[in-house]
């Protein structure tokens, strides 16, 4: 009998590197970093998740970590993950400068423009160039969101995509050059929702942004390839429990849930003990 594949499985190339259990992270850019950084978050990994609000352009992830360059904090960043929404910017009229949010100032006072390849990939190296002087030995990890812009219209908005996903090519072909490949990657976020994933019931109520389980799919997608075995072990012995924690008693104050929760805290202990970067 004939094997039927009824859809597409994207590759994910070994970055070359593996995340530790409760690694030092950094999440930079579109509401998608948000997402993603938020199921880390969730896992135990100590995160900085927007720290300045979603940006989501190259320039103004630019400007997010250029915020963050004088702080100790990103030092101790072991993995970076940013991000890419959009090459639309917004540019101040007044100061010629683009700024991050509008602040629902009338629109009037900015012009939008949108950025070229050269221009998202200059933002982009800045913005490593950064990171990388605050600890050479930071891992990026470069994505494009698969969340779709409708005001820019459906094709715009594809162009806009194409855009960034050609800007992220030449920045990985550059490190490719300086043999520095294993410390920048790509991770296929947009692909694996547009073309494995496919359907909309993978998309939220407004049919744009992923549902909860298209993230879910996405972080069990990467946590296959870019987790080290020691995070995944970590990981399967919290589950439990976050359960346990996450878990609201009929009545909270019984002698039953006491000691439940006893127990709880005796197993977090151990799970500390074992893996002395757990913060509990």
């Amino acid at each position: 009998m004939i094997e039927m594949e009824f859809r597409t499985i994207v590759d994910i190339e070994d970055p070359g590197f593996r995340i530790g259990a409760c690694e030092e992270m950094l999440f930079v850019g579109s509401c998608f970093a948000d997402k993603i950084g938020a199921r880390f978050t969730e896992e135990k990994f100590r995160t900085i998740v927007n720290p300045f609000g979603v940006m989501y352009n190259p320039a103004s992830v630019l400007h997010t970590i250029q915020r963050l360059s004088a702080q100790p904090d990103l030092k101790s960043v072991k993995t970076a993950f940013l991000t890419l929404g959009t090459n639309h910017v917004y540019i101040l009229n007044e100061t010629g400068e683009i700024v991050d949010n509008c602040q629902k100032r009338p629109q009037s006072l900015f012009t939008e423009k949108e950025l070229t390849v050269d221009e998202c990939a200059d933002y982009l190296q800045q913005a490593i160039d950064i990171l990388h002087a605050a600890n050479p030995d930071m891992r990026i990890v470069l994505t494009v969101s698969p969340i779709r812009y409708r005001k820019y219209g459906y094709h715009g908005s594809k162009l806009s995509k194409a855009t960034l996903l050609l800007a992220v090519d030449k920045v990985i072909k550059m490190f490719h050059v300086s043999c520095l490949m294993f410390n920048v990657s790509y991770f296929p976020a947009y692909e694996i929702v547009n073309d494995e994933l496919r359907d909309y019931r993978f998309y939220a109520e407004d049919m744009l942004h992923p549902s909860a389980q298209a993230v879910e799919y996405i972080w069990q997608r990467f946590s296959e390839v870019y987790l080290s075995d020691e995070a995944k072990a970590f990981i399967k012995e919290w589950q439990p429990l976050k359960a346990a924690l996450n878990h609201k008693p009929f009545n909270p104050d019984s002698d039953e849930y006491r000691q439940f929760m006893d127990k709880t805290m005796l197993k977090i202990a151990a799970l500390q003990k074992k893996y002395p970067t757990f913060a509990g």
